[in-house]
C-alpha cells in the first residue's frame, strides 16, 4: 500500500509540474508573441539602473503611490552581464563598464574599451553598426529619446562612431548625417556654436555651426518645451529640452518639460506613419546621475517616470500586437544597499518628503556662510530641523563619513547624512560591475529568457525584426577608420604608419636609423631624427613616438590606392 501510495504522489507530481511548465510556455508563446516576428522595436535603457534601484523605487511606490510593484516588475525575462574590454588607455580591465562600452555591447552586439562609442577596441578602430541604423537601412523610422542629453553615450551609440564619447559635437552632425527622423533630449549646447543661437542661453560647438537651422532645412519641427513638442506635425522631430540634461523631476517648475511617457507617445505618433516599422530607444538618463550623487529620492522618481514609460510601450505593444519591447540597464551606479551599519531596516520616510534633487540643494549649500544658513537650507528642501552639531559640521566640512573629501563637495556630504539616516549605503559614487535585470514583451524578450551577455541584447533585437547589423558594419568599414593620432604643436594631426599600413595594404620597414614606406609607386625613407620630412618638394611634419613613426593624412594618402581624407570633427579618416 505504501509503495502504491509513493508511486501516485510521484504521477501527481509530475502531472503538477507538466501543468506548470505548461502555464510558463503558454505565457511565454501567447502573451509574448513567441513564434512571431515584429515590425517595431521600442527598447529602454536605464542608466544606472541596478536591481537595487528597481527594489527601493519599488518599496517606495508600495508605501506613498498604492502600487503593488512596478510595470517593469512583471515584466522580468533575464538579466545582462555587464562587462566591458580592457582599456587600450590605461590598465582597466573593463569589469566595470561606463555607459559607452555597455551601450556599443547592447545597441550593436560588440564589445569594446570604456569611452568607446560604437568603435572597436584596435589601434585603427572600425565602426560597428546598431540595430537603428539597420532599422534606418531597412526603410524602418528610427528615434532616440533621453532625459540626458542626447548627445550622451547611451543614446550616441545606436547612430554615431566616435573613439571619445566626450566628442558629443561630432555625434550631433552624425546625427544629422544619419537623418535619425526624432531626436529628444538635452544637449542643445552641442547643436549651436552662438549663444544668440541657443533657447536655453549656452552654446559650446566650436565649429560655427548652427545645427539646429540644418536640422530645420532637412524637414524637422524643432521643439524646446513640452507645448511645442506635443504639438509637432510632420514626419521628422528634434525636440531640446535644455542646455545640458533635461532637469530632474524633482525640479522640474510648471509644466514645461514633457514626461518620459509624452515623449515616447509623441516618438510613436510621429513614426508609425512609416509603414516599414520603426525603432526607438528611450533611456532614463538621469537615473545614472542621480545614482552617481547618491540622491536617493532623485532616484526613486527618475525611476518612478521611467516604469511609467515603460508601462506605455508595453501597452503600445499589447495593443497593436507587431510591437517587441525590451529594457534592461548599462550598469548599476553608485553600490546601492537597502539597509546598513547592521540596521535591519530602512527608513524611506527621511527622504520622502524631499522637495528637490540634491543637485539643486548643493548649489545652495555650497553658498552657505554659517551654520544657520545651513539648517535653515536643510530645514526648507527636506523638513529636517533636528540636525545634530556632527550632521552640520560634516555638511560644512564638504566631506563624507570617513573624513575624506567628497568629490560633490556639500552636495556628497548632505548626501551622506541623509543616506545614514535613512539606513541606506553606498558604495561610491561610481559604476559597480553586477548583473543587471532585462524586461520586456514579444518575440524579442523571448529570445533574451535567462541569462545573457549585454552583446545578445542588440542581437535580440534584431533578431525579432529581421534586421541585419553586420551589413551595416561592412558598409561604415568601407567608407571610416578611426586610427590613434598625435597632434603637433602646431595642431598637425599626425597618424601611425604601422598600424594604418595593415589597413590600407602598404610596407613599413624598420632600421636602426629610418624608416622606409613603399605603397601605391610611392616610397619614402624618414629618419628617426628628423621632425620633416620633403616630398615632391612639399615639408611634412612627422614624429617618432614610443618606436612608432607618425605622419601627416597628405603622405598616408599618397601610400593608399584610395582617396584619403581626415575627418577633424569625428576624429576619423574618410575612405573614398
Amino acid at each position: 500500500m505504501k509503495k502504491r501510495n509513493n508511486v501516485l504522489l510521484v504521477a501527481v507530481s509530475f502531472l503538477i509540474v507538466l501543468s506548470a511548465v505548461g502555464v510558463v510556455m503558454y505565457k511565454g508563446s501567447d502573451a509574448a508573441g513567441a513564434n512571431e516576428k515584429s515590425e517595431n522595436l521600442i527598447v529602454l535603457i536605464g542608466d544606472g539602473m541596478g536591481p537595487p534601484q528597481i527594489t527601493l523605487s519599488r518599496l517606495y511606490a508600495q508605501e506613498y503611490n498604492d502600487m503593488d510593484q512596478l510595470k517593469i516588475n512583471d515584466y522580468l525575462v533575464g538579466t545582462n552581464s555587464t562587462h566591458a574590454d580592457n582599456s587600450p588607455e590605461s590598465n582597466e580591465s573593463g569589469l566595470v563598464t561606463d555607459s559607452a562600452a555597455s551601450g556599443t555591447a547592447f545597441a550593436t552586439g560588440n564589445k569594446t574599451y570604456n569611452g568607446a562609442v560604437s568603435v572597436t577596441n584596435e589601434e585603427v578602430a572600425k565602426p560597428v553598426g546598431s540595430v537603428l541604423e539597420a532599422a534606418k537601412a531597412a526603410g524602418k523610422g528610427t528615434g532616440l529619446i533621453s532625459t540626458a542629453r542626447i548627445t550622451h553615450a547611451t543614446p550616441a551609440v545606436y547612430a554615431s562612431h566616435v573613439r571619445s564619447r566626450d566628442n558629443e559635437d561630432a555625434i550631433a552632425q552624425q546625427y544629422l548625417d544619419a537623418e535619425i527622423d526624432v531626436l529628444i533630449g538635452g544637449g542643445e549646447r552641442h547643436f549651436v556654436s552662438s549663444e544668440k543661437d541657443a533657447t536655453f542661453g549656452e552654446a559650446a560647438r566650436e565649429d560655427e555651426l548652427n545645427l539646429v537651422e540644418d536640422f530645420k532645412e532637412n524637414g524637422y519641427a524643432i521643439a524646446h518645451s513640452k507645448e511645442e513638442l506635443l504639438q509637432v506635425e510632420g514626419d521628422r522631430v528634434l525636440g531640446l529640452l535644455a542646455d545640458t540634461h533635461v532637469p530632474y523631476n524633482l525640479d522640474r517648475e510648471g509644466d514645461t518639460i514633457p514626461s518620459l511617457k509624452e515623449q515616447l507617445e509623441t516618438a510613436i505618433s510621429v513614426l508609425e506613419k512609416n509603414e516599414e516599422g520603426f525603432v526607438i530607444m528611450l533611456e532614463g538618463g538621469r537615473i545614472d546621475h542621480a545614482g552617481h550623487a547618491n540622491d536617493i529620492h532623485s532616484i526613486v522618481q527618475e525611476m518612478l517616470e521611467f516604469d511609467e514609460a515603460f508601462a506605455a510601450a508595453v501597452e503600445y505593444a499589447e495593443k497593436e500586437g507587431d510591437t517587441s519591447v525590451i529594457a534592461t540597464a548599462d550598469h548599476e551606479t553608485g553600490g546601492l544597499t537597502i539597509g546598513r551599519d547592521n540596521i535591519y531596516d530602512a527608513y524611506l520616510d527621511v527622504f520622502e518628503p524631499v522637495t528637490a534633487s540634491s543637485e539643486k540643494i548643493g548649489l545652495e549649500l555650497a553658498d552657505a556662510k554659517s551654520e544657520a544658513d545651513i539648517k535653515d537650507i536643510v530645514k526648507e528642501y527636506t523638513g529636517i530641523d533636528d540636525l545634530s552639531e556632527d550632521e552640520v559640521e560634516l555638511i560644512m566640512s564638504g566631506n563624507l563619513l570617513d573624513g575624506e573629501p567628497s568629490s560633490y563637495e556639500r552636495e556628497g556630504s548632505f548626501n551622506a547624512m541623509m543616506a545614514k539616516r535613512s539606513a541606506i549605503g553606498w558604495t561610491g559614487h561610481g559604476h559597480t560591475g553586477v548583473d543587471v535585470g532585462v524586461y520586456g514583451y514579444g518575440p524579442a524578450a523571448e529570445l533574451l529568457r535567462g541569462f545573457n551577455d549585454n552583446t545578445d541584447f542588440a542581437i535580440a533585437g534584431a533578431q525579432a525584426l529581421g534586421l541585419d547589423m553586420d551589413k551595416i558594419s561592412e558598409t561604415l568599414q568601407e567608407s571610416y577608420v578611426y586610427p590613434k593620432y598625435l597632434m603637433t604643436e602646431s595642431d598637425t594631426y599626425l597618424f601611425p604608419v604601422d598600424a594604418l599600413s595593415e589597413t590600407f595594404n602598404f610596407e613599413v620597414e624598420k632600421e636602426q636609423d629610418a624608416f622606409t614606406i613603399n605603397g601605391n609607386n610611392v616610397e619614402m625613407t624618414v629618419k628617426n631624427d628628423v621632425e620633416k620630412v620633403e616630398i615632391d618638394g612639399t615639408a611634412y611634419e612627422v614624429q617618432i613616438d614610443q618606436d612608432q613613426l607618425y605622419i601627416p593624412i597628405e603622405l598616408i594618402d599618397s601610400l593608399a590606392k584610395e582617396k584619403l581624407t581626415w575627418d577633424e570633427l569625428s576624429e576619423r579618416i574618410v575612405i573614398e
